[in-house]
């Protein structure tokens, strides 16, 4: 057999025995002695066959030593208590949600790491819905665990996605976004992470049924099936819609850990009706069991059934945690505490220009108070800073002054100004 490569100066005319390609656009093409031909993809196809068959142990390919993102080995991989702690770091509370999330994770990446080895068992994906208030930290749940594992992210917008054949984008364009995040490399990206946000706008929209079809609810949530359950999807390299002469690359999602997250408007209600929380009678027994100012805690998955989710996809969601409401304490620890908080921030950007940026702590307390009051969580943290910050962050790096102490006067005068 011999093989010569584009590089090797003239090469033989004919194409590929099996999948056609000329010798001329193949990147290599193995001759054999009776004059059939195959190329290098079809080769590489062959490989992964055998392999998934388990008629070949398959092996790590060569890393690039200059590469992004490396295989994840077993000692790269923490245990639960390891990485909630981690998570703390840079996540304040959410103690319920950071456990899920940790023990979800790790037997995630476990299940990667046996791949092979548990020959009777077989280990099944562990995807996770996120539920909660917006702001309370659902995105940066999952950015952060992304950051400790060293794996390819992408956050996604389930509103923008309709079944296929119908304006917008297509289910398949969520897998084009983590290939983007991993730099086109597909083996980096089928160990990766994907986060679903607004899950809940795709909700079914009624159970009446209608000529018109639910392109962008029901219809998104039955084809987003396959994809999380686990097979090989053709997707567009740049994306958008699919055409018939666009070349795909081809993706096994049975690798790919999916997060879901969504506020799901309303399904505190839809949990107080199945727990009977309006129950006529004093003294009632199961009122007094419940905590009614974070009734989210006692989600269940039928409680997203109710609210709009086919029971199929949730399914293929077994974790099912919630996000507790950010209280007033929570709120003055995410100022200051993590390593990303927001006083921090603003301290790191003017210390770049030789500037010591303090804060007085009533300060603190009324930026606590007035993101309580327009209950937006933790982003109404860093819309009333940046309205505070606004006129320091133009003014001090073109001035002289190598200090600023906001106070409490000069804040409110701030606030003031916008909401009059």
């Amino acid at each position: 057999m011999t093989q010569k490569s584009r590089k090797g100066g003239e090469r033989k005319g004919g194409a590929c025995s099996f999948c056609g390609t000329p010798a001329s656009e193949a990147p290599l093409m193995f001759n054999g002695a009776d004059g059939s031909s195959i190329c290098s993809t079809c080769i590489e196809h062959g490989y992964h066959l055998l392999v998934e068959h388990n008629i070949v142990e398959g092996k790590a390919p060569k890393q690039d030593p200059n590469a992004k993102f490396k295989p994840l080995t077993k000692a790269d991989l923490m245990r639960p208590n390891r990485i909630k702690s981690f998570l703390d770091d840079y996540v304040i509370g959410q103690d319920a949600a950071k456990r899920y999330m940790s023990v979800a994770v790790y037997n995630h990446y476990k299940r990667l790491l046996a791949k092979g080895k548990t020959e009777d068992v077989e280990l099944d994906k562990s995807n996770i819905v996120l539920v909660g208030p917006t702001g309370t930290g659902k995105t940066l749940m999952a950015r952060t665990i992304a950051k400790l594992l060293n794996v390819p992210f992408s956050i996604v917008d389930a509103t923008a996605l309709t079944q296929a054949g119908y304006v917008g984008e297509d289910v398949e364009s969520i897998l084009s976004r983590l290939l983007q995040a991993a730099d086109y490399d597909v083996a980096a990206a089928e160990r990766g992470i994907i986060f679903i946000d607004e899950i809940d706008k795709i909700a079914r929209k009624g159970d009446n049924p209608s000529i018109t079809r639910d392109v962008s609810g029901e219809g998104v949530q039955q084809a987003l099936l396959k994809i999380l359950e686990g097979s090989v999807v053709n997707v567009p390299p740049q994306g958008g819609r699919k055409h018939p002469d666009q070349k795909y690359i081809q993706v096994n999602t049975s690798n790919i850990l999916f997060i879901c997250g969504g506020a799901f408007d309303g399904i505190e209600k839809k949990i107080a009706q199945r727990l009977n929380t309006n129950a006529i009678g004093y003294g009632s027994t199961l009122k007094q069991r419940i905590d009614e100012k974070n009734i989210m805690q006692y989600i269940l998955p039928q409680d997203l059934r109710s609210f709009g989710l086919i029971p199929e996809l949730i399914g293929r969601l077994p974790v099912l945690t919630y996000m507790e409401p950010l209280g007033r304490e929570v709120l003055r620890s995410i100022l200051t505490e993590p390593k990303n908080s927001l006083i921090r921030q603003y301290q790191c950007l003017l210390g770049l220009d030789d500037i010591k940026l303090s804060f007085d702590d009533d300060v603190l307390d009324y930026i606590v108070d007035r993101a309580l009051e327009y209950k937006l969580g933790a982003r109404g943290l860093r819309s009333i800073c940046e309205a505070i910050m606004m006129d320091v962050m133009f003014e001090l790096p073109s001035g002289e002054n190598s200090e600023c102490r906001i106070t409490l006067d000069y804040a409110k005068s701030k606030i003031d100004k916008i909401t009059c």
